[in-house]
């Protein structure tokens, strides 16, 4: 499969985000007669999206702390294995994050085909970026990164 290694580490995981958001709101405007206007559904897409920023603040931060890059198309720049703080709940704090904004974002649509779009991203993004980012971590952090990756999920 030429094709779908060539999209390993290229696209930045925020552009598929934003792409990923606006396709829901194509998908939610094409299907609206799919859609429903509920005021707490909508209220929970609001909680969903800001827990998503706080997680993905969190992610950043802790690695700045750590010195450590957050541009996840440069696995190799990474200077330090951080699995304290967040990372002791999620291998991905800031992809976990993005799919939670993205889920706030299909619940405040209110549409029932948007949420399907999250699934996507997250099949994309496990497959073209965690994938390979993993593969890079266990070649350079070697026995470290495995036995984190035996303790901490991928996602949650």
């Amino acid at each position: 499969m030429w094709y779908s290694s060539k999209l390993e580490l290229k696209v930045p995981p925020i552009v598929v985000m934003f792409l990923t958001a606006c396709l829901m709101f194509l998908a939610s405007k094409v299907t609206a007669q799919l859609s429903y206007d509920v005021l707490a559904i909508k209220v929970t897409g609001w909680f969903f999206a800001l827990v998503g920023l706080i997680v993905i603040g969190r992610g950043v931060q802790v690695f700045r702390n750590h010195q450590t890059t957050v541009d996840p198309r440069t696995p190799n720049a990474s200077s330090h294995l951080v699995t304290s703080d967040i990372y002791g709940l999620t291998r991905n704090p800031m992809y976990l994050g993005m799919a939670l904004c993205l889920l706030g974002w299909a619940l405040c649509l209110g549409s029932v085909i948007a949420p399907a779009f999250v699934f996507g991203y997250v099949a994309y993004i496990t497959r073209f970026q965690i994938l390979p980012e993993e593969r890079f971590l266990v070649s350079k952090f070697g026995q470290a990164y495995v036995a984190y990756m035996r303790v901490v999920k991928r996602w949650v």
